[in-house]
């Protein structure tokens, strides 16, 4: 009976996972869009400032405990990892690379987040899942390297430096979510970020709001509510349940879910060996699925 009910949580927790890979997969060409009529810090912090409202709505009405103390310290790490940290490098990077560029890089966070996970959560995953995982890091960063073209180091050592930190936030939150709840860890660290990002938002203002485009509210608004808000509900949920390491082997999908999404919106070129290639990346996160 114990037996059925993990491998339901587990099934869950992969479920939800997926809903919010497929909602990350849309935040770089979205921040790619926003890009085009706001600086990265305004960007950042106002994105940072519109969910942070939301989740002190929904903390206030569903009437949501405090976290303790000793819980701060841990909200503070996923505030710096996924509220800061990853919006202002990955609005960095995108100044100088592109969309399609910088999406490969998503590749490496499943590696990354289940490092984390096994320093934070004390996950122990088996060596196949190891061996699992380090294939499809391989095979996105192997794509990265035969199909994308020559990119700035300085646009490269952004994206290095927020998949670092995200994974250290993804990991981290989802060690807190199983006491606080997903949407609940993400809300106070929202929350707990708003002192310091709302006077950068108002100092880093546009001058005129009139002249931004309607492609660049659009960015702005899927940023806001859909990456720093409902995708973490689904990813928390998801890591919580089914576990750091394994469920954060969905992030291998991430990048051609995104090159579509990134053809679609700024018509960047979707070349067949990105497909081929999912097929394989499919394969390996199975495997580091049954393995984990």
């Amino acid at each position: 009976m114990t037996t059925i009910v993990a491998s339901h949580a587990s099934l869950k927790g992969w479920g939800s996972g997926l809903a919010g890979v497929l909602i990350f997969s849309g935040s770089l060409p979205a921040t790619r869009l926003a890009l085009q009529d706001f600086p990265p810090l305004f960007l950042t912090s106002a994105r940072a400032v519109i969910a942070a409202i939301l989740g002190a709505g929904l903390l206030l009405v569903l009437r949501q405990r405090r976290p303790e103390p000793a819980q701060l310290v841990s909200l503070a790490v996923v505030a710096l990892g996924v509220v800061v940290g990853f919006p202002l490098l990955t609005a960095l990077a995108l100044q100088s690379i592109t969309s399609a560029q910088s999406i490969v890089f998503i590749g490496l966070l499943p590696l990354v987040t289940a490092l984390f996970g096994v320093v934070r959560a004390g996950e122990r995953p088996k060596p196949a899942f190891w061996l699992c995982a380090g294939f499809g890091a391989v095979l996105v960063a192997g794509f990265a390297g035969f199909s994308a073209s020559a990119m700035p180091l300085r646009g490269a050592g952004f994206m290095l430096a927020a998949i670092t930190v995200c994974g250290l936030g993804y990991a981290e939150g989802a060690r807190l979510s199983r006491a606080l709840g997903g949407w609940q860890v993400i809300s106070w660290a929202l929350l707990l970020s708003l002192p310091c990002m709302l006077p950068v938002a108002f100092i880093t203002l546009p001058a005129s709001l009139t002249a931004i485009s309607a492609a660049g509210w659009a960015g702005l608004a899927y940023v806001s509510l859909f990456s720093m808000m409902l995708g973490f509900v689904f990813w928390y949920r998801g890591l919580a349940l089914g576990g750091i390491a394994a469920v954060g082997q969905l992030q291998l999908l991430q990048p051609f879910f995104g090159f579509v999404l990134a053809a679609a919106l700024l018509h960047e070129q979707v070349s067949g060996a990105m497909l081929f290639t999912a097929l394989f990346v499919v394969a390996s996160v199975a495997g580091a699925k049954k393995f984990a």
